[in-house]
Order: C-alpha cells, then structure tokens, then sequence
C-alpha cells in the first residue's frame, strides 16, 4: 500500500510539471509552424525546378531557387533545435519524477536541463526570425 507521503510527493511532483508542460505545448505551436513554412518553401522549390524557362530567366530562378534553399536550412534547423528543446523539458520532467521516488537531488540536473532547453529555444526561435528576415528581403511584388 503506499503511504500518504508518497502520494503528496507525486502530487507536488505533478504540480512542479505543468508549466514544463505548458512549454512543451508552447514549443510544439512553434514546431508546427516551422514545419508549415518548410513544406511551402520545399513546394516552392519544386515548383521552380519544374518550370521550363528560357534563358533568360535562368539566373532569376536560379536565385530563388538558392533563397528557398537557404530558407530551408534555416527552418531545418530551428526544427532540430525546437525538438531538441522539447526533448530536454521532457527530460526535466521525467527527473522530477524520478527524484520522488530516488534520494538523489536532481535539482542540479534539472536546472542544467531547463537552462540547455532554453537555450535551444531561444535559437531555434533566432534561427525563424532569420529565416522570416530573408524571406521578407527576397519578396519582390510587381516592378522594382
């Protein structure tokens, strides 16, 4: 049977994880978006590469085409480093629950874990307003 202290333990444990978990909702918002603009640059890229041109819109299209494809670093990216944020809060709340029920302060461990994700974030949150910056710079309406 489980003592009383137990089940307080995990009920702090579990009050202790809803804003991790709040931040992983956050994050996955961000991974979705991410992913939205991905698959319309890679749209746009195959659009482009299907295009029969004449010559002179070859240098046109060949400068878009390396736009989209730096675009599509940058997201990649920003995904890799959104998941890996995400990744890592999932690990601080998994060690919340672990140290419940071990003696072993994970308090370090945590905080080193929340500090990485957030570093990942704010990265993976850089890494999209770059790529939001070149898209913008690239955007031609009508003549120049």
């Amino acid at each position: 049977m489980i003592q009383g202290s137990h089940i307080e333990e995990i009920a702090r444990v579990i009050q202790l994880s809803i804003g991790p978990v709040f931040l992983i909702t956050g994050i996955a918002g961000l991974l979705g978006v991410l992913s939205g603009r991905l698959g319309r640059t890679i749209d746009r890229a195959r659009v482009l590469h299907g295009i029969d041109f004449d010559e002179s819109m070859r240098e046109e299209i060949h400068a878009e085409l390396t736009v989209l494809s730096r675009r599509a670093k940058l997201i990649y990216r920003a995904i890799s480093l959104g998941t890996t944020s995400a990744l890592l809060v999932c690990f601080v709340i998994a060690s919340l629950f672990i140290s419940s029920f071990v003696a072993f302060p994970v308090s370090r461990i945590v905080g080193v874990l929340f500090v990485a994700a957030m570093v990942a974030l704010i990265a993976a949150l850089l890494l999209f307003l770059r790529e939001v910056f070149l898209a913008t710079r690239a955007l031609r309406i009508g003549p120049v």
